[in-house]
């Protein structure tokens, strides 16, 4: 027999300071990653953008995935490193809250690659979004957390 879907009752747990830490990689042609880093795409300085729609995406992650917990975020920190024929994307989110925050994490790194993608698709429509994992999370009863390869 199947449970019922159910958000987890997380009342009753104390808030602590929460960080996770996701990572995402976009993969294109030398030549896109090039006029990403340079900000010379048709629709603009796509950097800027993109880690602006991390951090909107970071603050609506509840919104979109349906069992997550609205939480108050503090901080969100997305970097966008162009690396060859890639941009590694590296996001940051903190929140003093009762439940953590990897999934904050998680879809601001995808959104940002997501947005990176939309703004270069004219450029190479065989960019590939890989790579999408957790980095590392603390906070809470099970404390810290660290992938031992990234």
């Amino acid at each position: 027999m199947t449970r019922p879907i159910r958000m987890v009752d997380v009342g009753a747990k104390g808030a602590t300071l929460r960080q996770a830490i996701a990572k995402v990689e976009l993969h294109a042609d030398p030549k896109v990653i090039a006029a990403i880093r340079d900000g010379k795409l048709p629709k603009g300085e796509a950097i800027a953008a993109a880690q602006i729609a991390g951090i909107q995406a970071a603050k609506k992650t509840a919104e979109l995935i349906p069992l997550c917990h609205p939480l108050q975020v503090t901080h969100v920190d997305v970097d966008c490193h162009p690396d060859g024929s890639k941009v590694i994307i590296v996001t940051k989110v903190t929140a003093r809250e009762s439940t953590g925050v990897e999934m904050e994490a998680l879809v601001a790194a995808s959104t940002t690659a997501l947005t990176l993608y939309d703004m270069t698709k004219s450029l190479d429509r065989g960019m590939r979004i890989t790579n999408l994992c957790l980095l590392e999370k603390s906070g809470g009863r099970s404390g810290t957390w660290k992938r031992s390869k990234p």
